[in-house]
This record gives C-alpha cells, structure tokens and sequence, in this order.
C-alpha cells in the first residue's frame, strides 16, 4: 500500500462528443450450431483496436452508447488510485473485482473495510448471495442468507469508502453522482474513454454507472493495458495481471484468459460485455446484444485473434459445446469477420 490521497487533480484530456444515444445497430457475431446446422444467431457489436489506437476491425456498432457494466471496473479503479487510495497487488484486483464470494475475497474485503475503519454495514451495495454456483450452493447449506460482504461488488465498494476516508469524504452519501468521488471517476471515464459520458444510471450494485461507446471502452482499456511505469493506469494493470483470480475467482473464464495470454488484461461485465487488452496498446471490446453470457468469450477470443494473439494461446476458449443425447453436436462459431484470415475489416 501507498500514502495517503491527494488533494491535486491529474491533468485530464479534453473528452470528444458524447456516445450516440440510439437502438444499436448490432450484427451477427456468433452462429449457434447444431448438426452442422445454424441453429440460431447472437449478435452484438465488437471492436478490435491496433496498438497505435487505430480500429483494425469493427462489427456492428461501435459508436452508439452501451453500459459496459463491470467491464468499467478497471477504469473506476484508475479513479481512486489517481485521488490517492493506497491499494496495490491482490487487494486491489479486489477493488475492480466481480468476485466469486469465496473466502479470500471475503477476507480481502474485511480487510479494506477494516483499513478504512468502517464495517459490512458502512457497505451501501445490494445484499446478494456469492456470484460462483458452487459458493453458493455452500452458502446456503450453511444457513447463510444474503449479505452486503457476499456480493460480487463489495470490493469496490469497501475500496471506495477507505479513500472516502481518507479524503475526508462523507461516507454515506458515496454513491450519489454528486459525490466527489463519483465526480472523479466520472471525469476519468471521460478522459481514458475520450469521450463524454452518454448518460448516467445505477448499476446492478447500486453504485453510478457510465454509458459510453464500445469503441470508447476499448480505448480505456488500451491506454491502462500500455501504461506507463508509476502512473496510476499501470499499478491497477499491474495489479490485475498479477492477481486475476481476485477480480474473478477461482476457475473463472476471465481470469483463465489472462493466465493463458502473457500480458493481457481484461474484465468481463454482466449482460454479455468484455473488454481486453495487450500491452503494447491492441486491444478488443464486446457487447452481446441479448446479453447471453455463452457467446462473450467465444467472440472475445476470436477478436483477440484478429488482434494478433497467437491462436495457440486461445485454444479452450472457444465456449462450451452444444449437446444432443448427452455429446457434442456442435456449438458457437464466430462469423466469419472475427476469423484471423475472415472476410473485410468491417462488417
């Protein structure tokens, strides 16, 4: 951990336009199939950017505003780093995590909490069971119910209450949009995005979430992904490449993702959103428009590919199999612009 926070401001870019505001024009990304049969279509919009920032490919609609949910979570870390939270390695993967509730994300939290001398019930996240299956399913023969400390957020939550604490913020308020805090990451989205926030809403958790473009999505993560050393982008880099099971869990596809890519990082968020990123800038972006949790990592590989990453490295991440009597009878394919030697750029 670090000093305290930081009364001074980082410089912030002048953001563009704001996302358009509009029913996506979304386009086939992933065929479903069945007995070599397309048996049905996911579409959804995806963008693979190259390492000067250029878009090497674009499907569907980049432009129009999205909620990236928890794929924003890095980007909301970049935020309370650079206003002085003096979290680093495993504890602060935590604070952009999506955990699974098992127990080191459990002790990881009191922990926070305990730095920011607060408890579970300073917490102001929906009380929820664990997000993992099998968590769960241990909770409950336990007689647990749901808890603020369980839900999947609370990591970042307890994060936000220790710099509120610091920065001699009030406490209960944390999560109004007129918070300072929340008046700082808004600024950070707008200056890694490059981009105005489209709009404002409350996310899953409760906490304010920020619309913007897939293209813009993709943007933050590269500019965190290629940071610079002692810049606040490259310690929560740093932070979660090294620890990628605690803004996850364990056997969880995005952290088995990082693990398999040297490099990369990436955050995944509900209704069918991923983002990820290399080093050296690449960096790809999805949205599943019916939010179907089966085709993200499928498309994300696949545009990750497109991106230059060696396909050896992205074996087993090509989705679960479609079954009939109990065997694989096909599954989910990409189209054909997300294959590495596919049709045009854009599609």
């Amino acid at each position: 951990m670090r000093g305290g926070a930081r009364a001074d401001a980082p410089a912030i870019r002048e953001p563009r336009h704001a996302p358009a505001i509009r029913e996506p024009r979304h386009a086939p990304v992933a065929h479903v199939t069945r007995g070599g049969m397309i048996e049905g279509v996911h579409h959804g919009s995806v963008v693979v950017l190259d390492a000067e920032g250029g878009v090497r490919l674009a499907v569907g609609d980049i432009e129009a505003a999205c909620y990236p949910r928890s794929a924003l979570k890095p980007v909301q870390a970049v935020a309370m780093v650079r206003a002085g939270l003096p979290l680093d390695g495993a504890l602060l993967s935590l604070a952009m995590g999506s955990h699974s509730g098992e127990e080191h994300h459990l002790a990881g939290v009191r922990l926070i909490l305990e730095l920011a001398g607060a408890t579970e019930d300073d917490l102001r996240n929906v009380p929820d069971l664990p997000y993992a299956p099998e968590v769960r399913d241990a909770w409950l023969r336990q007689g647990r119910g749901p808890s603020r400390l369980a839900q999947n957020c609370s990591g970042k939550h307890a994060a936000m209450l220790y710099l509120c604490r610091l920065a001699g913020w009030p406490l209960e308020s944390y999560l109004d949009p007129a918070h300072p805090l929340q008046r700082r990451i808004a600024d950070t989205v707008e200056d890694l995005t490059g981009q105005r926030v489209g709009g404002v809403t409350v996310d899953g958790c409760g906490a304010p979430l920020f619309a913007v473009s897939l293209h813009g999505l993709a943007r933050a993560a590269a500019r965190i992904a290629a940071a610079a050393p002692d810049t606040a982008e490259r310690r929560v880099a740093d932070a979660l490449r090294a620890h990628p099971e605690m803004a996850s869990g364990t056997g969880r596809d995005t952290a088995a993702l990082m693990r398999a890519v040297p490099g990369l990082l990436a955050k995944d968020g509900f209704e069918g959103v991923q983002v990820a990123a290399l080093s050296d800038g690449r960096a790809v972006a999805v949205k599943i428009s019916d939010g179907a949790d089966r085709a993200r990592l499928p498309v994300t590989a696949a545009a990750l590919a497109r991106a230059g990453v060696e396909p050896r490295l992205l074996a087993g991440f090509e989705g679960e199999p479609v079954t009939g009597g109990g065997r694989p009878v096909g599954g989910i394919r990409p189209v054909a612009a997300l294959h590495p030697a596919g049709a045009p750029a854009t599609a």
